[in-house]
């Protein structure tokens, strides 16, 4: 049996070798503290406003939309899974229930929008502008019939429906 590869310590600056990956000794337990402070601070998804109506909201949405936009801006086809808030609503009512700062996006693209407005996966959370789009995306209309995809490892939806199913 072969052993695994060692990998270094996620905590910024740290570097050390360790066998799974994730922190060191030192740093597993700060960053636990860390993600237990973010999480208080966060609230629970229900007190963000994702209740059961929201789930319907979220279900009826992906119904009449059911592809996602980011990928048809790249001639790609991919079935979405997720309705992402445009502007991020940060708990405003209004803009949480305004269905024109609702699209349709798979996973992948959700995570890596995220990712850039939030700083996750190692990136640094944008300045003053977090969370928002230019205003010239904001103002471009949504396309009303998407043929869009992404490509998924060992074939998947993108595949399927161009043809190339296996």
């Amino acid at each position: 049996m072969t052993s695994r590869a060692m990998t270094l310590c996620r905590h910024p600056g740290c570097g050390k070798a360790i066998a799974r990956p994730g922190f060191c000794e030192r740093h597993a337990q700060q960053h636990q503290q860390e993600q237990a402070a973010r999480d208080q601070r966060r609230g629970s998804a229900h007190q963000r406003g994702y209740t059961s109506k929201w789930q319907r909201a979220r279900a009826g949405f992906l119904a009449l939309h059911p592809l996602c936009d980011e990928c048809a801006r790249h001639g790609r086809v991919s079935a979405a899974t997720v309705v992402d808030h445009i502007k991020p609503h940060k708990g405003d009512r209004a803009l949480f229930w305004d269905r024109d700062n609702w699209q349709p996006l798979c996973k992948p693209c959700h995570d890596a929008k995220t990712a850039r407005e939030d700083g996750g996966f190692g990136n640094f959370a944008r300045g003053q502008g977090a969370g928002q789009k230019s205003s010239a995306l904001l103002e471009r209309p949504r396309p009303k019939s998407t043929f869009c995809a992404r490509k998924f490892q060992g074939g998947g939806i993108g595949n399927v429906v161009k043809g190339r199913g296996q």
